[in-house]
Parts: C-alpha cells; structure tokens; sequence
C-alpha cells in the first residue's frame, strides 16, 4: 500500500478543491438576522461616506471657482 502512493502523483486540482471544503467547513456563518444588520449598517456607512464625499467635492469646485473667477 505504500509503495503505491510513493508512486501516484497527487493531482494539484483535486488537492485544491479537498483543501477549500475543509477550510469551508471551518468557517462560522454568519446567522441571516446578522446578514440583514451587517448589510444594513454597510449601506448607511456608504449613504454617509457619500454625502461627506459630495460636500467636499462641492466646497472644492466652489473655492476652486472662487479662486478661477
């Protein structure tokens, strides 16, 4: 028996896929009420990032058209 696996060549492929359902079974998921929060709380910070984003951009096209005038 274990001159035959001395022999085989492990396939690279299949090594892949056994490696990532055992890294896969390890993971803890996240329950779906804590999905919903987590998305939830993901777009509001992006609402605000934006609108922080938006209020720079126009105080900076406003003194850049102050200072081209």
């Amino acid at each position: 028996m274990a001159e035959k696996a001395k022999g085989k060549k492990p396939n690279p492929v299949q090594a892949y896929f056994r490696e990532t359902i055992g890294e896969l079974r390890k993971v803890t998921w996240p329950t779906r009420r804590e999905a919903l929060q987590l998305t939830g709380l993901v777009i509001l910070v992006m609402i605000v990032v934006g609108f922080i984003l938006g209020m720079t951009d126009g105080a900076a096209r406003g003194l850049i058209g102050l200072l081209l005038g």
